[in-house]
């Protein structure tokens, strides 16, 4: 019997592969036509077709077409060899997938960033750090920033995390209070007692003077980052309600 050969139409037909490809692999001496005519058709016998389904495999199981090229210059117990290590690959990132789906699916229930743990496994920081970092970075010098750093360096990393977690709680306890009274005037008793609360939260970690309060109060509105994490507590009106209640207390306080 006669080798059977296929035209590039009958591998396209065969494999799905496009006629694109076909050229490309042949370009990089990935896959050779068996044979090229005179008149520049291509035509591949059974055994490059089975290679080429090698390669289409190999390519979707997330091999890059450079690693492809080495392994079909292998025998086949050494591509098992490499494949039973790439599965492990694939484990993880199998893993890794799960997670950021985890994440991307509290983030969108509200969850604020810095709580995530989307970098855990990652050369990235965690949220907390780079807000740390930049917090730094900005801060640095003022008198204030090194009285809460040196406040935070006295404890242990056991107890920073257990002091950042409940500050944090604390903090979202009273955005949610200070959202259920949305309705009032910002000037209220209730609104402004909630105020005085959250900036006791603040004064954990250091003593908070008008112009500290005033730059966080200005951050919240200012910074972008913010506004997904105060679209738990409230409508779109909660961020300029909140600015206006601590803009209230700040200037009760300068006249007192």
């Amino acid at each position: 019997m006669k080798t059977p050969y296929f035209t590039v139409k009958d591998i396209i037909q065969i494999t799905g592969v496009t006629k694109r490809a076909l050229h490309y692999y042949d370009k990089t001496d990935l896959l050779k036509p068996s044979k090229v005519e005179d008149n520049g058709y291509r035509y591949y016998d059974q055994e490059a077709l089975g290679n080429l389904q090698m390669i289409l495999l190999f390519k979707e199981m997330n091999f890059s077409l450079k690693d492809i090229a080495a392994m079909m210059q292998l025998s086949k117990d050494e591509q098992k060899d490499i494949l039973r290590e790439h599965r492990s690959t694939l484990v993880q990132r199998k893993q890794k997938l799960e997670t950021i789906i985890d994440q991307l699916d509290e983030y969108v229930d509200g969850k604020d960033i810095v709580h995530l743990h989307l970098f855990d496994d990652s050369s990235i920081l965690p949220i907390q750090e780079q807000y740390e970092s930049e917090a730094k970075f900005i801060y640095g010098d003022t008198e204030k920033y090194q009285e809460f750093e040196a406040n935070v360096n006295q404890l242990s990393v056991e107890e920073q995390e257990k002091a950042y977690q409940h500050f944090s709680v604390n903090m979202e306890q009273v955005f949610r209070e200070l959202a259920k009274h949305q309705d009032l005037s910002p000037t209220s008793v209730e609104v402004q007692a909630l105020v005085r609360e959250w900036k006791s939260c603040l004064e954990q970690f250091m003593v908070c003077d008008d112009e500290i309060l005033r730059c966080i109060a200005e951050a919240y509105t200012t910074d972008r980052r913010y506004v997904g994490y105060f679209d738990q507590f409230g409508d779109e009106e909660f961020l300029s309600f909140l600015y206006q209640a601590i803009m209230v207390f700040i200037q009760s306080a300068s006249n007192r």
